[in-house]
């Protein structure tokens, strides 16, 4: 690694040291752009990865919102306009409990490269609140939505920053939030948040998008590795949106589906998954995965174990496609999952397998599609909709899913020329670091010192 680096890890390290997550990402960038960065004095003279690194602007506030029983409650609320050198400000929203200002920055530090990816004008931005949306009626949510949106209106806009959803923020939130955001401001501005519902401005596909754009990544990784989906056994990680329609795209390929998790466990079905039933169980009732045992008693249900590997990685599988969270894999469960059979892993989640997994399984000869281009497919149809909002026109969903097909086969092409160029092999998570770096850094570089 070169010192220029080596010096930049270290003052990040010393000045965010209780950010795991926010570090985490930053090793796992800059570690790989070695190559680029040796060639061209320029980037310490300007002290490019020491900007790069550190966010144009953090925003955090507070969010009283009332519940049903009366009683105030307050979340933290966040927005990290991380980086807008190549168009506004592009992330989604995140409710969960889990959130801080070290995942808001990991994810957002994240978006730069994946939006850069995409070849779509939008830069790296993120944001959320450590409100749960679990076990809440709507009235709270909306309740809370409102009032997020009280402040966070302060600071967006479809020329500075676009959000969308993400964990917890699906299309009935987001609809909470530019309904606010429309009274508030008294104008239909379409294209200040993506990922609306179809009726006021939202793309078709939009829903379908990080996972059919998770696959269509995929099967150009596979096809360059002259392998394919056909009768290969997939398990997935995560029950959810990324997940839900990953695995529609991959039964349309030809591969069984046999396991699906939730935080509580997973089920698994030899005879593949019967998604329609998951669909209905996490999309319409939104109860727990383990229902599906109810009407399918022959399947089996594995919980998972506190300080064990999550059960779903426990199955024997040819592609695993983690789609949960992130930190879900880590060495052991890498080694595990090779021991298993494992030849290809896609990332439908934002940074779910640490640094150690991912040598272990570069190491070890399995095609590993990074997440900052995996799961590009969501933020890239969302750039999709601002389009059709600036046109006020909207494509069919066969329009839109043709120009995500294109755009996650150039990204992997993207992936793939840089990892060929810098004699990476089948590294393509130092391929799309580097593609999308030299991408950013030269907006950076032409707008100056900011």
């Amino acid at each position: 690694m070169s010192n220029y680096i080596e010096s930049v890890l270290a003052k990040t390290k010393e000045k965010n040291a209780n950010e795991k997550e926010f570090l985490q990402a930053v090793s796992e960038v800059l570690e790989t752009l070695k190559p680029v960065v040796e060639r061209d004095e320029n980037y310490e003279k300007t002290a490019l990865l020491e900007r790069l690194v550190e966010p144009e602007r953090i925003i955090t506030f507070r969010v009283p919102w009332v519940d049903d029983n009366g009683k105030v409650q307050v979340n933290r609320g966040f927005r990290v306009q991380f980086n807008g050198s190549i168009g506004p400000y592009k992330g989604g929203l995140r409710f969960h409990p889990s959130v801080n200002q070290s995942i808001m920055k990991f994810l957002a530090f994240e978006q730069i490269f994946k939006n850069a990816l995409t070849g779509l004008p939008i830069g790296g931005g993120k944001g959320g609140s450590d409100f749960d949306p679990k076990g809440k009626s709507d009235r709270e949510i909306m309740s809370f939505c409102q009032s997020f949106m009280n402040e966070l209106q302060r600071h967006i806009g479809h020329n500075l920053d676009v959000p969308a959803g993400d964990i917890g923020v699906g299309a009935r939130e987001i609809g909470y939030l530019f309904g606010q955001y429309r009274k508030i401001r008294n104008a239909f501005e379409a294209g200040v948040l993506t990922g609306k519902g179809l009726e006021y401005g939202g793309s078709l596909a939009r829903k379908e998008a990080t996972g059919f754009g998770l696959i269509y990544y995929m099967r150009e990784m596979l096809k360059a590795n002259n392998k394919n989906f056909e009768g290969k056994v997939v398990t997935i990680s995560g029950s959810g949106n990324v997940a839900i329609y990953a695995a529609q795209k991959v039964m349309e390929y030809g591969a069984k589906v046999v396991a699906m998790s939730d935080s509580n466990g997973c089920i698994y079905d030899d005879i593949g998954i019967d998604l329609e039933e998951i669909k209905r169980i996490k999309e319409v009732e939104r109860l727990r995965i383990k229902e599906y045992l109810k009407k399918y008693p022959k399947a089996q249900y594995f919980e998972n174990k506190e300080g064990e590997i999550p059960a779903v990685y426990t199955i024997k599988a040819d592609i695993s496609l983690p789609c949960a969270t992130q930190n879900d894999i880590n060495l052991e469960t890498a080694q595990l999952m090779v021991k298993n059979g494992v030849f290809a892993v896609g990332e439908g989640a934002n940074m779910p397998t640490d640094i150690e997994a991912i040598n272990y399984f570069l190491k070890n000869g399995v095609l590993l599609a990074p997440a900052k281009a995996a799961n590009a497919g969501g933020v890239a149809t969302s750039a999709l909709e601002m389009c059709q909002n600036s046109m006020r026109y909207f494509w069919t969903f066969e329009e839109v899913d043709k120009k995500l097909d294109g755009i996650m086969s150039n990204i992997f092409k993207a992936c793939k020329d840089t990892a060929d160029e810098y004699g990476l092999g089948i590294n393509y998570v130092a391929g799309a670091n580097i593609a999308a770096f030299k991408k950013v850094s030269a907006a950076m570089m032409a707008q100056g010192i900011i």
